[in-house]
């Protein structure tokens, strides 16, 4: 019976706060028992001294139930677990529950009783009520300093080199000892050792005015325990022949280490063992504990020993035996109480043992058919009392209602009565003043009334400081708050900046191992010939498996363990949909390499450029900005920074509404254009999915700023490229005008005339300069190219034309837009050069033009380390002065303006003579015929 009884409470058990924990088990038992804690608090002959323990009363307000009260509670600090564990007195052996304090808070409100304090939990929130101010300060700053030495006390995490060098210098990681000095801004507590410590334990637990106040209803289970527990250690205590005196004698003359180590051992043998397990399983304690038993029984009552020890006169006996009467029968009260409760339960769960038991010995069916009929009905009955007493409760409820407004009524009248009589008291003893100022003379009127005066300022007074002695104390200890707290979050903080640095390494690692993996393959598959038919397949299945993306194992988080998404910011595919299959395996090793390099990079690089940039809050030409934007423009301040360049050198030609009126002009009249842009428009950056579909959101964009700069600029009108300049744009800027201003810069600032016009010579200039270029900064490779009779023009061509757009992906292209759009077209040019520079050995080890051919098609999509990149471009590529850039476009211009005008010279000839030789035919044939006739 008892053990079914058990078995139900468990799951009340189970809702301690904080998870206290099982207290069934008696490992736990033993661990969370304050008589152990407070034997192994003892002072001990070792060197280090004996361990302070923090424990001691305190009053605890009830968090459920209708009517909230406070309940006298003996607390205990767990500094292994930092938990502050609650028992209903100091001898009892099984906790009522718990307080994690590893993740707390502690605040003090002035307005608040004397002595009350709170612990913030994550969860749930304790209040607590000290004796008086001292003890509260005194709990605070030793909760505060157990909090700070559980934090600091955790293992620190292991951080590698490569990770170390990244971090600051400065800052300590987690589990360093961070210095405390100059952190007291609350001056240590005096100990009081009269409600705080071991003797507080020996003094008996404060009583309440109500018997059962003080009793958790809630963990009938753990109060049962605690009781059979005291009641078992005193009868051990008295069967082993031990008087109070004894007691007494053996508290006064304790033994030695060596006799407590005698008593321990022999508490361990099984013959010791008391004649109460057989009245409770779980009741096991040894002689040790009967000791400490017997030490609870003379602390408890403090009074009893010490009156026996002083005072040795019957009178004085007598007096001490009563009080020890008086307390043994409230506490006999109070177990009376529960006990009836748990009869109760105990009769509820006998009647189903019996309902059970009737049921599973019916021989037939029938009978347990009608024990079921029989249940049913009873529950048809209840359900009915239910529905009564809930229309009880409501009427009940009703009159409550109808009395509360009663009693407001009541209360409003009394309040007004009472304001009435305030008033003529008021006013009577005005009259009162007055008459005695009337009757007094001057000079007792002169002292009568600074005095009373006097008195009222100086409670005021006494108030205020009060009030400022009780404000200062919570100043001082919410600052101190704060700054453990501070100190708690930085090394948190320091400790997560450890494991993102460690997260990107791994990531960068892997994504360092799939390139490998994934080049393997490549050359497995272009060694295929020469495989068995079975290896072949195995490497083609391989490829496939790479090269399929499941968009499912995408995590929106900012740690993703998937390290490459399907689109970039931007909204371009990271592995384009080509169809050859060997295209597709490049691009996804150059996304790899590419994914790889920045989180290596990240901090390293990218951090520090980013709080540079955060830094620039007004933009100027300055040698420090052109480094900058050298490096890339993070995505946050591109937009910015690019309206400021355009701005600065298009401030003159942009009136107000311009770009309104040319879309007015669109409206009112078709250009001649408009029929080619429309065809275009659905070969803009097709591997974009804000391009992709007839349907997106800057399709209509594209098209209003493309028909605008029409008509802005009739000498070009609209020319094959500029719809994916005016794209490029129309991402990063997002706005219509700002997209139509940075085509109208680039088309007519940045690059030369005639650039886009019919006859395109100045981009076929730019192709002869960028030769000479090559010839010189690249001498092997030029004549690599000539030995083969390679034309790189074929190639570089469509680079110049649109800026490297479709040529490169957006994390290598829009850096170079960002300089571009500074500094002009010399940023091309050296772009251009660094990339042959960086694929110059793998196409020197070519020897076939068709090879060459194929490979510089997509030797671009080989490109992963966008740094090194523009650090060929802007180092390995000096000197680069602007001033010989002009002056070969300028002699080249001439010479191709030469060959032109001989070209068009040789085409007119040509006609003039086509035109004689035609008229001669037609004459002859005429004058046959005129000979016919």
């Amino acid at each position: 019976m008892t053990e079914g009884m058990g078995a139900r409470e468990n799951p009340e058990e189970s809702s301690l706060d904080n998870n206290s924990g099982n207290t069934d088990s008696a490992k736990e038992r033993a661990v969370s028992s304050p008589h152990r804690d407070l034997e192994n608090a003892q002072p001990s002959p070792s060197r280090e001294g004996p361990r302070k323990k923090l424990c001691g009363y305190l009053n605890k307000l009830g968090a459920k139930g209708p009517v909230k009260a406070w309940k006298s509670r003996w607390f205990f600090y767990d500094e292994n677990k930092c938990h502050l564990l609650y028992y209903r007195t100091a001898q009892d052996v099984n906790p009522l529950g718990s307080i994690d304090l590893s993740s707390a808070g502690f605040d003090c409100k002035v307005e608040a009783s004397e002595g009350v304090f709170e612990i913030r939990t994550p969860n749930k929130v304790f209040i607590l009520k000290a004796i008086n101010r001292q003890a509260m300060m005194y709990w605070l700053q030793q909760l505060q300093m157990k909090r700070w030495a559980f934090c600091n006390t955790r293992p620190r995490l292991p951080v590698d080199s490569m990770t170390a060098g990244a971090l600051p210098a400065a800052g300590p990681l987690l589990g360093d000892t961070i210095p405390t000095e100059g952190d007291e801004f609350l001056p240590p507590v005096k100990t009081p050792t009269d409600v705080v410590g071991l003797k507080a334990a020996s003094l008996p637990a404060p009583q309440l005015p109500a018997a059962l106040q003080n009793i958790s209803l809630k963990h009938p289970w753990t109060e049962l325990q605690n009781t059979i527990y005291n009641i078992c250690g005193s009868r051990q205590l008295l069967g082993n022949g031990r008087s109070i005196s004894s007691l007494e004698e053996c508290l006064q003359h304790p033994g030695t280490p060596e006799e407590e180590q005698e008593i321990e051992g022999e508490a361990e043998c099984p013959g010791t063992i008391s004649s109460c397990c057989t009245l409770w399983p779980l009741c096991k304690p040894g002689i040790t504990k009967w000791l400490s038993k017997a030490k609870w029984l003379n602390s408890g009552f403090p009074a009893f020993v010490e009156g026996l020890a002083r005072e040795r006169s019957s009178h004085e006996k007598v007096a001490v035996l009563q009080q020890q009467v008086l307390a043994l029968t409230e506490e006999v009260k109070s177990q009376k109480e529960l006990v009836k409760l748990l009869h109760k339960a105990l009769e509820a769960a006998q009647q189903e043992k019996r309902a059970s038991s009737t049921y599973l010995t019916a021989a037939e069916d029938q009978d347990r058919l009608e024990l079921v009929r029989h249940k049913v009905r009873q529950i048809v009955e209840l359900s009915h009392r239910v529905e009564a007493l809930e229309t009880e409760k409501k009427e009940l409820e009703q009159g409550l209602a109808l009395r509360d407004s009663r009693l407001e009524e009541l209360q409003r009248h009394v309040q007004l009565l009472m304001d009435k009589n305030q008033a003529k008291q008021q006013v009577i003893l005005k009259l009162t003043e007055q008459v005695v100022l009337d009757l007094s003379d001057e000079e007792q009127e002169a002292h009568a009334v600074p005095t009373e005066t006097l008195y009222k300022q100086q409670e005021e007074m006494e108030h205020l400081k009060d009030d400022l002695d009780a404000y200062r104390t919570q100043n001082q200890f919410l600052n101190s708050e704060i700054h453990q707290v501070t100190k708690l979050w930085r090394s948190v903080a320091e400790k997560e900046k450890v494991l993102l640095m460690k997260c990107a390494r791994l990531q960068a690692c892997t994504c360092q191992a799939q390139t490998k993996y994934l080049l393997l393959l490549r050359k497995l598959q272009e060694g295929s010939p020469g495989l068995a038919s079975g290896d072949a397949e195995v490497v083609r299945s391989l490829i496939q498996e790479a090269l399929q993306w499941d968009a499912t194992e995408e995590v929106e988080e900012a740690l993703q363990l998937n390290p490459i998404s399907e689109y970039d910011d931007y909204g371009f595919l990271t592995i384009p949909e080509y169809e050859v299959e060997d295209w597709k395996l490049l691009a996804k090793i150059q996304a790899l390499e590419i994914r790889s390099n920045n989180l290596l990079s990240h901090v390293v690089a990218e951090k520090p450029l980013l709080e540079r940039w955060a830094g620039m809050t007004e933009l100027s030409p300055s040698a420090e900005l052109k480094g900058l934007i050298r490096c890339g423009i993070p995505m946050e301040h591109r937009p910015r920074v690019w309206k400021w360049i355009v701005s600065q050198h298009l401030c003159h030609r942009q009136p107000a509404n311009h770009y309104k009126k040319l879309l007015h002009q669109c409206e009112a009249t078709d250009h001649p254009a408009s029929r080619q842009i429309e065809l275009d428009l659905s070969r803009t950056l097709t591997n974009n999915r804000h391009f992709a579909s007839p349907t997106s959101q800057l399709i209509p964009k594209l098209r209003r700023v493309l028909l605008a700069f029409s008509w802005q600029n009739p000498a070009i009108g609209y020319c094959q490229g500029l719809n994916r300049l005016a794209a490029i744009a129309l991402l990063v800027l997002e706005e219509e005008e700002s997209a139509f201003w940075c085509l109208v810069h680039i088309v007519e600032n940045l690059m030369p005339a005639d650039y886009y016009s019919n006859t395109l010579i100045a981009s076929q200039v730019d192709q002869r300069v960028f030769k000479d270029f090559l010839s010189e900064k690249l001498p092997r490779l030029m004549a690599h190219f000539e030995q083969h009779r390679i034309d790189v023009s074929l190639i570089t061509f469509n680079w110049f034309l649109v800026a490297f757009v479709d040529s490169l992906i957006s994390d290598i292209l829009l850096p170079i837009w960002d300089a571009f759009l500074y500094e002009g077209t010399k940023v091309i040019f050296r772009y251009a050069l660094a990339i042959f520079k960086y694929n110059e050995e793998a196409i020197l080890r070519i020897h076939d033009s068709m090879e060459l051919y194929q490979y510089l098609r997509f030797f671009t999509r080989m490109i992963g380390d966008g740094r090194k990149l523009m650090s060929i471009a802007f180092n390995d590529m000096n000197p680069f002065p602007m001033k010989v850039l002009r002056n070969r476009r300028t002699m080249h211009r001439a010479q191709l303006e030469a060959e032109l005008s001989e070209l068009e010279r040789i085409k007119a000839q040509y006609v003039k003579e086509q035109a004689e030789h035609v008229g001669w035919r037609l004459d002859g044939t005429v004058s046959e015929e005129e000979e016919e006739t």
